[in-house]
C-alpha cells in the first residue's frame, strides 16, 4: 500500500489498493479459521452407537427377574438350546437417577406387561418403565435360560452406571461423568464393568457380590476409575455376570 491510500469514513468505497489489501487479509483469516475447524473436527471422537428413544414409548411384555438387579425376559423363537427356545434379558430403570426396583416390588417371577422406552448400545438392552403403566399378571413358571458354566477370570476396566453408558448420556464414562454415573448407580441403577478388548469392542458385565447380590453402595468410590476385579464370571440368557466381593477390587493407576 502507498501512503496516499487510507480510508475515508463518508466515502462509498475504499481506495483500490486499500480494498485489495483489506480484502487479501479478510480471506486469509476465513481460509486459517476453515482449516482451524476442519482440524478440530477431525481430532473429535465420534458419537458412540448408543440409542436413547427419548420420548418413543413401546410396549414391553415378559417375565420379571431379579439376577439381583430387575431385568426383563423376553422369550426368542428360535436359536433352540434344548429347550426349544432361547431367551434376552433387558436391564430396567425408570425416569431419573433412579432403578427399577421399587416398580417392581414383589413381582419377582411373575409375568407383566408396561410401557417404556427402548435404551441400547452393542447388543445390551435397558428399558426406561413407566411404572404407572405396569400390569402384573401373576406368577410364572420360571424360564429356562441358557447359562455358560460358571468361571474364575480376572477382568480390567471401568465401572460404569449402565443407564447414562448404554445411551441416555454421551459421554457415560470417565473421570468427566463420575458425579453423575455414582448418583446413579448410589439410586440403584444397575452397575457395570466396561471392558475393552483386544479388537477395540466394548464388553458388559454386570457387578453381584459373591452371593449374587446388589453392590451399588459398595462400588461408588471406584466409579469412573480403571480397576481389576477377579470373581465368578457366568453368562445368564445374554448378560455377563461377575461375582466378586467389591472389597477385593483392585484400583490400578492411569
Amino acid at each position: 500500500m502507498s501512503g496516499d491510500d487510507f480510508y475515508i469514513g463518508w466515502e462509498g468505497h475504499a481506495a483500490p489498493e486499500l480494498a485489495r489489501f483489506t480484502r487479501a487479509k479478510v480471506l486469509a483469516l476465513l481460509a486459517v479459521g476453515f482449516v482451524v475447524a476442519a482440524l478440530v473436527a477431525a481430532t473429535q471422537q465420534p458419537f458412540a452407537g448408543s440409542r436413547f428413544e427419548f420420548g418413543v414409548v413401546r410396549s414391553f411384555e415378559g417375565r420379571i427377574e431379579f439376577v439381583p438387579y430387575p431385568t426383563l425376559v423376553v422369550r426368542r423363537p428360535g436359536e433352540a438350546r434344548g429347550d426349544g427356545e432361547s431367551v434376552s434379558r433387558w436391564l430396567l430403570t425408570v425416569f431419573g437417577k433412579v432403578g427399577a426396583v421399587d416398580a417392581f416390588e414383589g413381582m419377582d417371577g411373575h409375568r407383566v406387561r408396561f410401557d417404556g422406552s427402548l435404551i441400547d448400545r452393542d447388543g445390551v438392552t435397558m428399558v426406561e418403565v413407566l411404572p404407572a403403566t405396569v400390569e402384573d399378571d401373576g406368577a410364572e413358571a420360571p424360564t429356562v435360560a441358557f447359562a455358560a458354566p460358571t468361571r474364575e477370570v480376572t477382568l480390567r476396566g471401568e465401572i460404569v452406571d449402565s443407564k447414562c453408558y448404554l445411551g441416555v448420556m454421551k459421554p457415560g464414562n470417565l473421570k468427566t461423568h463420575r458425579a453423575c454415573a455414582a448418583r446413579c448407580i448410589s439410586g440403584g441403577v444397575p452397575p457395570v464393568l466396561l471392558v475393552r478388548q483386544e479388537d477395540g469392542t466394548a464388553r458388559y458385565v454386570l457387578l453381584v457380590d459373591e452371593q449374587g447380590g446388589a453392590v451399588n453402595d459398595r462400588v461408588l468410590d471406584m466409579v469412573a476409575e480403571p480397576v481389576e476385579i477377579t470373581g465368578a464370571l457366568s453368562d445368564l440368557g445374554g448378560l455377563e455376570l461377575l461375582r466378586a466381593d467389591p472389597a477385593g477390587y483392585v484400583r490400578l493407576g492411569r
